[in-house]
């Protein structure tokens, strides 16, 4: 059984996009950080997250997590988001350094950025120093923020139907699975990778009609990397988000 909800986002064309087929490069520009907006708010517990090496399952946190859990804390959310932006769209559209804010406050804490970072550069992370990591999760996340939060505002009324929750790999690890209906194409399936971590369930990776958002990005960034060093992505990570400050945040900064 389907469980319905009012969801979705169009958004301007995003350089990331190009990185996906264009079937799905067209759906990510409307689709995804709506979706990554629902994702990171599933969680109960907020919490800072901090650059550490991989955690065994013995450091989840439970032995047992319930994945019915996290597919209810999507389903609760997602309407609590999309009132957030109602009720705050004209201020957030004419200040965009106060959407960059809500973003931080209310969503990130609830990603975790730390895995997606790790998983994102694979054997580059392994190499890299703990300077580096850090400076590339907090950059990499910066990144996704000043590319996608706009479009959370393009709210068009699509709706999501929650689909059965699907294990993963391990029993700290589940797939939360959706539906969305858009006009004018067939639905697409949305689903949210989340592990259980110190009591709570945290995304890692976004996928979109199958494709992964860790996936496209390890690609991306593994040939930049390989042409001209981990650092040089750094800096270039670093380049793209002051060059997307607000003017508000130029004038204070």
């Amino acid at each position: 059984m389907r469980t319905m909800v009012k969801s979705g986002s169009r958004a301007a064309a995003l350089p990331v996009a190009a990185m996906f087929p264009d079937r799905v490069a067209r759906l990510l520009i409307r689709l995804l950080i709506w979706g990554l907006g629902a994702a990171l708010m599933i969680v109960a517990a907020a919490g800072a997250t901090t650059v550490h090496a991989a955690k065994t399952p013995a450091d989840s946190g439970a032995s047992n997590p319930d994945p019915q859990e996290a597919l209810a804390l999507v389903q609760r959310t997602s309407e609590r988001v999309i009132a957030l932006l109602e009720a705050r769209r004209e201020e957030l559209e004419a200040s965009p350094e106060r959407l960059y804010d809500l973003v931080e406050r209310e969503l990130v804490p609830y990603f975790d950025f730390v895995r997606i970072s790790r998983l994102v550069l694979g054997k580059y992370w392994r190499r890299a120093t703990p300077e580096q990591r850090r400076r590339f999760a907090t950059e990499f996340k910066q990144m996704l923020i000043r590319s996608y939060a706009s479009s959370m505002l393009q709210y068009t009324g699509e709706k999501i139907a929650f689909l059965p929750v699907r294990p993963g790999r391990r029993p700290e690890e589940v797939t939360v699975r959706t539906e969305v209906e858009l006009a004018g194409t067939e639905p697409v399936i949305v689903e949210y990778s989340l592990h259980w971590r110190k009591g709570r369930w945290l995304v890692y990776d976004v996928r979109i009609d199958g494709v992964s958002l860790v996936v496209n990005f390890r690609t991306t960034f593994a040939e930049e990397i390989r042409r001209r060093g981990l650092e040089a992505l750094i800096e270039q990570l670093r380049e793209r988000n002051r060059q997307n400050l607000s003017p508000a945040e130029q004038t204070h900064g």
